[in-house]
């Protein structure tokens, strides 16, 4: 009897480890719910620090599909902005270089692809 309980104790923590493996590695995907909206749209967007150890505070925002609205995909652009600079430095001061206050003639637009170059102001 001894050893069924072995075999049934082993299944019964494999079977939990397994249901939190796969309640753990469903936490990371987003739902659609979540997502914010930009003028109506969805835009994939992304900051990163140009040189993380020599200037930590400098980055840039790639903004993707900014031919769905120009409009949109530059908020997308300073909602990403500020988000990494208050990960980073506690604060949503940003001084653009090329930001969503710039003109349209001195946007970095390439390959449907808007870019951002900011750096974030400590507080």
């Amino acid at each position: 009897m001894l050893g069924r309980k072995s075999v049934a104790g082993r299944v019964s923590m494999l079977a939990g480890v397994l249901t939190l493996s796969l309640v753990s590695a469903c936490g990371g995907i987003t739902s659609s719910s979540d997502r914010v909206l930009f003028d109506g749209k969805y835009f994939r967007a992304k900051a990163k620090p140009v040189d993380k150890k020599k200037m930590p505070t400098e980055f840039t925002v790639v903004v993707n599909g900014v031919s769905a609205s120009l409009d949109g995909a530059r908020e997308a652009g300073r909602y990403e902005g500020t988000k990494f600079c208050i990960k980073n430095f506690g604060s949503s001061s940003i001084a653009w270089k090329v930001g969503p206050d710039t003109e349209p003639q001195n946007l970095r637009v390439s390959d449907d692809k808007l870019t951002f170059a900011g750096a974030c102001q400590r507080p």
